[in-house]
């Protein structure tokens, strides 16, 4: 599909991915709608930190993910949906599970109906590498079986199985695409890479953290925005599931020390309890496979690898270095 002369409606527009992939957008000369989450402040989230040009270029809607009519609303017209809209913090979800369900699942409900109503030619759903669980081989593949681990994996399961279902049922062209651990600038500290850095640079030489040991596929946000394009791009993705990672593994320990030595800092790590998930809620190994992505897409990541990750860690500390930036993250405190 050629997405140049589309109307391209993006939910989560306001948040992390949203953000960077409207900018993206929106830079490449695309006519893009922004949802985003309705408040009395009129905040465009990290939105309004993008620069005046793509500002002057959208098309922002405000309303909520959970409201099928306001969903309606800001569908018609659209030719294209990037459904990114999400609960996406794990700890929260222990705490508030029914959110969860009413905004992962019932939204992404919200999305299909309306898609399908109103003939948008491509949904692209977002899914998340935590619907895997704990990883019972490796590199992981779309063929692994499911595995709920946390009511924040089990809701996306859920709205995954209801996308894809308008698919098979109604032949509504949904694609979805399953990112990796996604990391860069203006991620939530609730994530353990800014919950890291956004520790070091504020000062702190005592690093407050949960487990060490879990291995993850961390994936640059850059890396993830160019699978979502290439996913609605793609004709062939219709009714198929495709991870977007970096195809390799490294310990959360190891990302730490990794991080001191490239911001040039001597820090010491202290489990935090509260940080700590339960333990058969703990996913200890995530690895993507990334040959399907490859076929399908064409899409290979430009920051993959010990030297990919560098680099885009690199660009994260320098963003989170900021004082301005640094100054949205309350370091000192416990994000859940």
């Amino acid at each position: 599909m050629e997405l140049q002369g589309k109307r391209i409606l993006v939910t989560g527009a306001d948040g992390f991915i949203g953000s960077h992939l409207t900018e993206r957008l929106v830079e490449t000369g695309h006519d893009v709608r922004a949802f985003v989450m309705y408040n009395s402040f009129n905040s465009w989230g990290w939105l309004d930190s993008a620069p005046l040009e793509v500002r002057r270029n959208l098309d922002v809607v405000a309303g909520d993910i959970r409201d099928p009519y306001g969903v309606r609303r800001a569908v018609e017209g659209c030719d294209v949906i990037l459904h990114l809209a999400a609960l996406i913090a794990i700890p929260y979800s222990y705490h508030s599970p029914d959110a969860y369900v009413d905004t992962n699942v019932k939204g992404t409900l919200n999305i299909v109906q309306a898609a399908r109503d109103l003939g948008v030619e491509k949904v692209v759903h977002t899914s998340t590498s935590e619907v895997y669980g704990t990883a019972r081989q490796v590199p992981i593949t779309e063929a692994h079986p499911l595995c709920g681990q946390s009511p924040y994996s089990a809701s996306k399961i859920g709205a995954d199985q209801i996308a894809l279902s308008f698919q098979r049922s109604f032949a509504t062209p949904v694609a979805v695409i399953r990112p990796f651990n996604t990391y860069g600038p203006r991620q939530s500290a609730r994530a353990v890479i800014p919950t890291i850095i956004s520790q070091l640079i504020a000062g702190q030489r005592e690093i407050h953290l949960g487990s060490l040991h879990p291995t993850r596929d961390f994936s640059y946000v850059d890396d993830t925005v160019s699978g979502f394009i290439r996913v609605a791009e793609s004709e062939a993705a219709i009714g198929e599931v495709v991870n977007v990672g970096s195809g390799f593994e490294i310990s959360i320990g190891d990302t730490v020390g990794m991080i001191a030595d490239l911001a040039g800092r001597e820090i010491t790590i202290t489990t935090d309890e509260q940080r700590l998930r339960p333990a058969g809620s703990e996913v200890e190994r995530l690895w993507a496979s990334t040959d399907k992505a490859v076929r399908l897409l064409g899409h290979q990541p430009a920051f993959g690898g010990l030297d990919g990750l560098r680099r885009g860690l690199a660009r994260t500390i320098e963003w989170f270095s900021d004082p301005a930036n640094l100054a949205r993250y309350k370091a000192h405190l416990y994000n859940i």
